[in-house]
């Protein structure tokens, strides 16, 4: 196992320096900052953890949360317990391929009506031949998941072990997104971010409620691309490099994600239907030097909402929108963070005049590797971290504003 986790995987290949961009129409300049200084606590400390990628609350208990390790474990922890309780929930490291550092159990959700629909989804990688695999299991009465229901709803062929992407959630549509990766490499050798037959470099978007005859899923008829030949029907937005972590804003619907990037620029996207985001013309706001038309046609590509450099950070985590009522002065920022910094920041943007209010403000760094964020059923933001290093103890830390 690499000492890197997941996400790390812009070391591997030879820097470049990107050319400036043709002028994007940039965003008022946001408001002096109202957003407060954060701090994150470590809370249930009790849990022995290795690696965990997410954490994620099942919609019909406020007690229990699972959190999903790279290796195939998913451990449920009870916090209705002092102190809280963990059990191995779900042990599927046979089926899982987490041989190389971005490999492995990558994501996981549970149906939103999972009260009646007892299917839990799962994101992962596997070998022989090596591809990633979206598959769904239904959870018996004695509340586990029966790896004998396990059903394959799709399959990627890998091209190469890194760049796996993704995240696997429902919108608040009843759908089913899914951020693949560009396939890997480095610098998206086959093209595949503004290639449309193909999934990778994409978020897809898919029923898996209506069946369709012969199929494991059906494809939603608004989806922006039915019909049109040439272009996978599955495909919501396109032009992306490796979206780890995307989450959906719960008061208004929208999607966020956090691509990583190459060489030089992390940036952080609202997701929106039909939209191409650039790779691999452009990293970030910026056009990529040697890549044919990277420049004199950006009209047609979708700005980031926000970006850095690597200055700054290398891997960039995406986060969620604070929507709970316990800490009001967090209400509606978008908090994320930098995988391999340790650092989170926090935005504010009104997304009806697609403008910043608040500009990124950087909150604090920690000596942590930032895997996910996540959101209770409260609102309550969480980070699930390593210490020290990819390979430390994992470790769960609570968001909050500094003068609670």
């Amino acid at each position: 196992m690499l000492s890197s986790l997941l996400i790390v995987v812009s070391l591997a290949v030879m820097p470049q320096d990107p050319a400036p961009a043709s002028a994007p129409t940039q965003a008022p300049a946001a408001a002096e900052s109202d957003i407060p200084k954060i701090t994150a606590s470590r809370i249930w400390k009790e849990a022995k953890l290795r690696r965990p990628i997410q954490l994620v609350q099942r919609p019909d208990s406020n007690d229990l949360v699972y959190i999903a390790e790279q290796s195939g474990r998913i451990v449920e922890l009870d916090r209705s317990k002092d102190p809280v309780t963990t059990t191995t929930w779900l042990d599927y490291r046979d089926p899982v391929n987490d041989q190389f550092n971005e490999q492995g159990l990558l994501s996981m959700a549970f149906h939103p009506k999972f009260a009646t629909d007892r299917r839990v989804f799962l994101y992962y990688s596997a070998d022989a031949p090596m591809r990633e695999v979206l598959a769904s299991m239904k959870v018996g009465e004695d509340g586990k998941p029966d790896p004998k229901t396990a059903t394959i709803i799709l399959e990627q062929p890998s091209f190469e072990w890194n760049h796996n992407g993704g995240t696997v959630l429902f919108g608040p549509d009843g759908m089913l997104y899914l951020s693949f990766g560009d396939g890997g490499s480095g610098n998206d050798p086959w093209g595949h971010g503004q290639e449309m037959a193909t999934w990778l470099g994409k978020v897809i978007r898919i029923d898996v409620d209506r069946v369709e005859a012969g199929q494991t899923y059906s494809v939603p008829a608004d989806n922006p691309f039915v019909g049109q030949a040439g272009i996978k029907p599955e495909i919501w937005a396109s032009g992306l490099r490796n979206v780890w972590r995307m989450s959906f804003d719960r008061s208004t619907g929208d999607l966020w994600g956090g691509d990583v990037g190459q060489n030089k620029w992390e940036e952080i996207d609202l997701i929106r239907k039909g939209k191409n985001y650039g790779w691999r013309p452009r990293e970030g706001r910026h056009a990529t030097r040697g890549v044919k038309d990277a420049s004199d046609d950006a009209s047609r590509f979708e700005e980031p909402v926000a970006e850095y450099d690597h200055s700054e950070g290398i891997s960039v985590t995406g986060g969620f929108v604070y929507r709970g009522a316990k800490h009001p002065s967090m209400q509606g920022i978008y908090l994320y963070g930098d995988y391999q910094y340790g650092t989170v920041w926090g935005l504010r943007y009104d997304t009806k005049a697609n403008m910043l209010t608040a500009a990124p403000e950087r909150l604090f760094r920690k000596r942590f590797c930032i895997a996910s964020f996540a959101e209770l059923n409260d609102g309550t933001l969480l980070m699930c971290c390593t210490e020290g290093g990819a390979d430390g103890p994992g470790s769960i830390y609570e968001l909050a504003p500094a003068a609670d």
